[in-house]
């Protein structure tokens, strides 16, 4: 044996199977062969058919950190209260929310297991396309990846946005005289998109502390409200009973009862949106094959408890629904935290749900980016030869994060047109992302087989039937999404459909007919870009122990292969 194969023998990496991994390689039980000695990390990445570009300093503390803080539970319960008060009362309020943050546990459990068998930062994109029949891993790769794409890339402008309003909305609150405009709004929140666009910029070891200390603002900022809202209620006239809290069913819709029970659980469903970031930071976190899964689970369950909790403690205290859905100020939390808490009290737990906002829009637009990342380095947006660049000071995707600022920055101009328009944009988040999560569910659940290989984090034997119920869970929900919200006595032909029904389908319908008429000559999914592959199968035995080409052989090839 000479020299060099023997350096080379040294340096492989174990199998995709020793890993533990489901890889788009065709030889995916080969050896792969880098001129350096990789870790554990490395190894699963270059499994998977991807070489490492970023620095691993994403711990699982700040994965979770990151997705806590996209979670944002007090912003989140602010922005979302008139849905599930507004639309069922206290009853959307507990039992909407224990129901419907209960079924998306399974969704957050079979996405952990995808990603300790494909820790990439393409995540939902790569297992789609993994796990799609023969032949139709392309589209199924091309649908989760827009459609991912589209929740990601409209996440930043809608949490901008509403913290843009949200701000106005305390202005407002200390002077009652201040009424503002559209385009005051707008200016703040490219305000607000050019100081999350430079922090997102920051190197991944900075970016880890930042999210570290946002999550722990975060939660302590929700301990304050759990603290200070019972305790500022003791003052009031009467709190509300149990009876109340727990019985209590208002129809705010003008729907049925029991759809409009569903459609308060549009709150959770909003609210409990993050969840999936660590799942696109895999490629930064060290031990990612555990630590991502664990920090998916980890967000998923801290917010459906702590988010009861909150709504729990508001629906004892509210004391007139109406009013606060009709305040002038334009918020219900708000509305709600200035007659619990007064002037003063209550615009300084406005400002701390203001804040939270804010580092929460830092931490989606750090997925986001990751997202605009992983899906250019294949070659799926258009220009990806300039999203895919990483920064080679940073070490992050400078250049996806201002794609994802540019974007977000176009989509505030509707504000202009209309609110129902600006609507349409919050709306169409949640849609896109549930399509994602459960197209690579869906194909893992009715159509792999056994060539699903589970990571160290799996479910077992309940791996079927948990993602089972993840399937039956956003069937039941992605209709109700696009349900419209307006009362029924005032549905007009113009609103019979939620226009986000019409945004999401046109995003999806224009990247359906770019794949019909373009792209299906050309994406292939996933693009493997590890450099040296050493060991080939041989045809004729069909094993992995044909004959070893050489080292300068390969590197000659892969020359040749450039030129042309």
């Amino acid at each position: 044996m000479s020299d060099i194969e023997k350096s080379a023998d040294s340096k492989r990496v174990h199998t995709a199977a020793q890993l533990h991994v489901t890889t788009v390689l065709a030889d995916d039980d080969l050896p792969i062969v880098t001129d350096h000695v990789m870790d554990a990390d490395e190894e699963v990445l270059v499994a998977l058919g991807y070489k490492q570009e970023f620095k691993r300093e994403f711990s699982l503390l700040s994965s979770f950190s990151v997705s806590f803080s996209v979670l944002g539970l007090l912003p989140s319960v602010a922005s979302t209260l008139g849905y599930n008060m507004g639309y069922a009362g206290p009853v959307g309020m507990v039992w909407g929310w224990v129901i419907a943050a209960t079924l998306i546990q399974f969704v957050v459990l079979s996405m952990a297991e995808l990603c300790s068998s494909m820790p990439t930062s393409g995540g939902l994109y790569y297992a789609s396309a993994v796990l799609a029949p023969d032949g139709w891993g392309p589209l199924a790769a091309w649908i989760t990846g827009w459609s991912n794409f589209i929740g990601q890339a409209t996440g930043p402008a809608s949490v901008d946005y509403s913290l843009a309003a949200m701000i106005m909305a305390a202005v407002a609150m200390v002077n009652d005289s201040f009424v503002p405009t559209v385009w005051q709004t707008y200016l703040l929140f490219l305000l607000l998109l050019f100081l999350h666009g430079t922090v997102t910029s920051l190197s991944t070891k900075l970016l880890a502390r930042i999210n570290v200390f946002s999550a722990s603002f975060n939660f302590v900022a929700l301990v304050v409200a759990l603290v200070v809202i019972p305790a500022a209620s003791i003052q009031m006239p009467k709190l509300n009973s149990a009876q109340y809290v727990f019985t209590t069913f208002v129809n705010g819709t003008g729907w049925p009862d029991g759809f409009a029970f569903l459609m308060s659980w549009l709150a959770v469903i909003w609210t409990m949106s993050g969840y999936d970031a660590p799942f696109h930071l895999a490629e930064e976190a060290s031990n990612a094959n555990v630590a991502a899964p664990r920090a998916i689970v980890m967000t998923g369950v801290s917010g459906g408890i702590l988010g009861w909790f909150l709504n729990l403690v508001l629906a004892y205290v509210v004391q007139d629904i109406g009013a606060v859905m009709a305040s002038p100020v334009g918020q219900p939390m708000g509305s709600l935290l200035l007659s619990v808490l007064g002037p003063s009290g209550g615009v300084g737990m406005f400002a701390l749900v203001i804040i939270c906002q804010f580092c929460m829009g830092q931490s989606g637009l750090t997925a986001a980016s990751r997202v605009v990342y992983a899906y250019s380095r294949d070659g799926a947006l258009p220009g990806s030869h300039l999203w895919a660049k990483v920064n080679p000071y940073t070490r992050t995707p400078v250049n996806g994060v201002w794609f994802v600022v540019g974007i977000a920055a176009l989509l505030g101009l509707l504000a202009f047109a209309s609110p129902a328009a600006i609507g349409a944009i919050f709306a169409i988040g949640a849609v896109a992302q549930y399509v994602a999560f459960i197209v690579p569910i869906f194909l893992r659940v009715f159509v792999v087989g056994n060539r699903f290989r589970p990571g160290p984090w799996n479910l077992g034997r309940w791996s079927r039937p948990i993602g089972f119920v993840a399937c039956c869970y956003v069937a039941l929900i992605t209709p109700i999404l696009f349900f419209p919200s307006t009362p029924l006595p005032v549905l007009t032909a113009m609103n019979w459909v939620n226009r986000a029904c019409a945004v999401y389908g046109g995003s999806m319908g224009l990247a359906l007919i770019w794949y019909a008429v373009a792209a299906r000559k050309w994406f292939r999914g996933p693009r493997v870009n590890i450099e040296h592959r050493m060991y080939a199968r041989d045809p004729l035995s069909g094993t992995g122990e044909g004959k070893t080409e050489s080292y300068e052989n390969v590197l000659e090839a892969e020359e040749n292969e450039k030129t042309e």
